[in-house]
């Protein structure tokens, strides 16, 4: 299965990291830049990481600027996508199994390696609830 990345300049280093750790889960990584540290602006890699999730070309995208605050404004422009900026593991599992996210945000300027990867895996481990509440709430976010 698929997880589509994307990353500027302050998170591409993280990205590289995490790329690596999801080959070792099983999982497809499709690396849609950036491809250095070379400064770079973040809407050009949420946009086709959103459009990947929302098409279904990937089951999940995952974005990381500095503080992830900019990737997540960015991908939640794209109709069906549910990006969450997460900084520790409880906040994935409650974005999934309540939000149903399916685009986890992230600052590389905030948090260790050992914690993104716990992170990444509490997002990606964690099912949806599908509990009647939880699908009205996200039904009305998709309007």
């Amino acid at each position: 299965m698929k997880i589509a990345l994307g990353a500027d300049h302050r998170g591409f280093a993280l990205k590289q990291r995490l790329i690596e750790v999801l080959r070792e889960w099983g999982w497809e990584p499709l690396d849609l830049g950036g491809h250095s540290c070379e400064s770079s602006d973040y809407p050009d890699f949420a946009r086709p990481v959103a459009n990947a999730v929302a098409s279904g070309e990937a089951r999940f995208g995952v974005l990381i600027c500095g503080t992830g605050i900019g990737m997540s404004i960015a991908a939640n422009r794209i109709r069906g996508i549910r990006a969450a900026r997460v900084d520790e593991p409880l906040s994935a599992i409650m974005a999934r199994d309540h939000n149903d996210a399916n685009v986890l945000c992230m600052g590389a300027d905030l948090l260790g390696f050992e914690m993104a990867v716990a992170i990444l895996k509490a997002f990606i481990e964690t099912p949806f609830s599908d509990a009647e509440r939880h699908n009205r709430r996200v039904g009305k976010i998709e309007g």
